[in-house]
């Protein structure tokens, strides 16, 4: 799968606003993309590719506020900052509810657009590690045999290798042998970064 560079992608029915922010994103050696409409955007979105999105509110057709809610619904996590005109403000405040990562009213000076959308590449540059970091402890569970899964469930609440083994009906030494194949296919340096990845999987699958 192609790697795609962070961008920021600007989604605005007037043309001159479109192409306005669009030079000023790209003044600061940032790469953008303009879109005249929500569909526009939603049609060339892969929500597999980095960046954030720049928004207005109100516009035709699909407003920007049921444009994120499809995205929600899609399951992307693209942050959003709202373009708001002053009777929007409403509506922005409902944005943020349902997750938007920030809104800026009309007039906005052009440092405040570029620092707000600085935070959002961060942001986003986090989340997508986080996501990734939680795939690769996926991945490693999946290689466990059932019976080290079973080990790793009992030591990572506590319980003492010589406890294990009576419980699954083994030796001490089993217990430890099968131990120390967890360790080795976790890729964990300790019991604590073991139970650590076993929390981060728990809240990956309630959370996704």
């Amino acid at each position: 799968m192609k790697n795609h560079p962070p961008s920021v992608h600007i989604v605005d029915d007037d043309e001159a606003v479109r192409a306005s922010l669009r030079f000023l994103i790209r003044s600061v050696g940032l790469p953008a993309q303009a879109y005249a409409s929500a569909q526009d955007f939603l049609a060339a979105y892969d929500r597999r590719d980095p960046g954030c999105l720049v928004l207005d509110v109100r516009m035709p057709g699909m407003s920007g506020l049921e444009l994120q809610q499809e995205l929600n619904r899609r399951g992307a996590t693209i942050p959003v900052v709202f373009i708001t005109g002053h009777g929007d403000v409403p509506m922005a405040v409902e944005a943020m509810q349902q997750g938007a990562f920030d809104f800026l009213q009309k007039p906005f000076r052009d440092q405040d657009l570029l620092d707000r959308v600085q935070r959002a590449m961060a942001r986003d540059a986090e989340t997508r590690a986080r996501l990734a970091a939680r795939a690769e402890i996926r991945t490693r569970l999946a290689t466990l045999t059932p019976r080290e899964t079973e080990v790793m469930q009992l030591i990572t609440r506590g319980k003492a290798n010589k406890v294990v083994g009576a419980e699954l009906g083994v030796s001490q030494r089993t217990v430890e042998i099968h131990r120390a194949h967890v360790m080795e296919k976790m890729h964990a340096s300790s019991l604590a970064e073991l139970v650590r990845m076993v929390l981060d999987s728990a809240d990956a699958t309630q959370n996704p």
